[in-house]
């Protein structure tokens, strides 16, 4: 049997989580879920990764599924409660067959003690794994409190620390309704930092759907750009000065990040793909086309996009 490669180069597959019903994009569920089957569908469709859906609407994800019945939906689940919500999120998702559970996306409180906090998840999951209701291969990945522009502190760095012990991934919010949302580029590159410090995987979620860093013409906020965090996570690895890393973050041409995703080839983009695992967007189609423009797809043909 001949298999077709993919299109989408290594680099870029499941880049994308769609997360199409969160805003800004506040798109409606059925709408979201059938415009996901069609990517799923497209020629682009190795870029996509999970639909990202909250605990509290998994039921009504579900019903909608269940109205038109096709392969089960590959799921990254939010849990907007404590750790005690790890446990009903986890029975929704496999007591259901239309979906498949691939993530849960737990946020820690910012509260004192953080590592208590991450170890009271780590508990919840501890459990699911030990009853055999939650399956050794669905990601964890735990977000923590913004530094909003501070050093980390004790707590924080603790907390990461008890996350890699566990084989856990990170969850960086890289933006949201008003301009602190959007954390600097001096604190994403300690967040980077202290990641590949502890070899923990993160994945990015909010403000975060264009290729390149930009101020956003509607709000004046400032954005980061995916190919720049992606870039950035790669001369971290290669021992980048945090100075550097920042650079790489607040470069807004797209000519200097080209040419520095050629110098960096796709061996090495693939490879701080390892760490730097996806980002969750309201919008699929921006980041492709965002990545079309660029020519970055070369491979990639579309009558639309």
């Amino acid at each position: 049997m001949s298999i077709i490669a993919s299109p989408v180069p290594h680099h870029y597959q499941a880049l994308v989580d769609d997360a199409a019903i969160f805003p800004p994009g506040n798109a409606a569920l059925p709408q979201a879920v059938s415009a996901h089957r069609e990517h799923q569908n497209a020629s682009y469709a190795g870029m996509v990764g999970a639909f990202v859906i909250s605990d509290i609407r998994l039921p009504e994800l579900i019903e909608v599924l269940r109205e038109e019945p096709g392969d089960p939906l590959s799921v990254s689940v939010v849990v907007t409660g404590g750790a005690g919500s790890v446990e009903p999120a986890v029975r929704w998702a496999n007591g259901a067959h239309e979906v498949d559970l691939r993530s849960i996306e737990l946020a820690l409180r910012d509260e004192s003690d953080l590592a208590h906090n991450a170890r009271r998840f780590i508990t919840a999951v501890g459990q699911l794994l030990t009853a055999g209701h939650l399956e050794e291969d669905v990601t964890v990945y735990v977000e923590t409190p913004r530094l909003f522009g501070q050093s980390p502190t004790h707590s924080w760095l603790a907390a990461l620390d008890e996350i890699a012990a566990m084989d856990m991934r990170l969850k960086f919010r890289t933006g949201g309704a008003t301009a602190d949302s959007f954390p600097s580029s001096g604190e994403f590159a300690t967040w980077i930092a202290a990641a590949l410090d502890r070899e923990l995987p993160f994945k990015c979620t909010a403000g975060l759907h264009n290729a390149l860093r930009h101020r956003d013409t509607k709000s004046g906020f400032e954005h980061h750009g995916f190919l720049n965090v992606l870039l950035a996570t790669r001369a971290s690895i290669d021992g980048a000065t945090p100075e550097e890393v920042v650079a790489i973050l607040d470069e807004t041409g797209a000519a200097a990040i080209t040419s520095r995703l050629d110098g960096t080839g796709s061996d090495g983009l693939t490879s701080a793909r390892r760490w730097f695992t996806s980002f969750g967007s309201c919008s699929v189609l921006e980041p492709l086309q965002d990545l079309l423009e660029l020519d970055l797809l070369p491979d990639l043909k579309l009558e639309s996009a």
